[in-house]
C-alpha cells in the first residue's frame, strides 16, 4: 500500500516538507516521516521544529499516529538538536522526541 500514511514536518528556518509511506511486500519500504526527513536532507536543512503524521481520509477520519521507534531513533540521528522536536500526537497533545526516547544514548561526562 502507498500513501496511507502521510507525514509533515516543520524546520526551524520555517519550511515544510511532506512525505507518505512506502509498504512493499518484502519490508523494505520506508515510513511517511523518513520521506519527509529525505525531502528536508535535499534541502540541506537537519532540524525538525514540528513533527506530525497521519493515517486514515479516503472519506473517513484522520488519525494522528506517533512515529514508531525506528522513527524516532531516526530523527534523533539526523540532529541532536531534534530531540527538542514538537511531535504532534493530537489536535492539543505534543511531546518533545527527548520525551519519547527518554533513555536515548547520551554523551558521558569527562572526568
Amino acid at each position: 500500500m502507498f500513501g496511507d500514511v502521510a507525514s509533515a514536518l516543520v524546520t526551524e528556518g520555517g519550511n515544510v516538507y511532506v512525505g507518505v509511506c512506502i509498504d512493499t511486500t518484502c519490508g523494505t519500504g520506508i515510513c511517511a516521516e523518513h520521506a519527509a526527513i529525505a525531502a528536508m536532507v535535499t534541502a540541506r536543512e537537519y532540524r525538525i521544529a514540528k513533527i506530525v503524521a497521519v493515517c486514515g481520509g479516503n472519506g473517513g477520519p484522520l488519525y494522528v499516529v506517533p512515529p514508531c521507534g525506528r522513527c524516532r531513533e531516526f530523527i534523533r540521528q539526523i540532529d541532536p538538536g531534534n530531540l527538542a522536536t514538537e511531535v504532534v500526537l493530537g489536535r492539543s497533545e505534543t511531546l518533545t522526541l527527548d520525551a519519547l526516547l527518554p533513555a536515548n544514548a547520551r554523551p558521558v561526562p569527562q572526568a
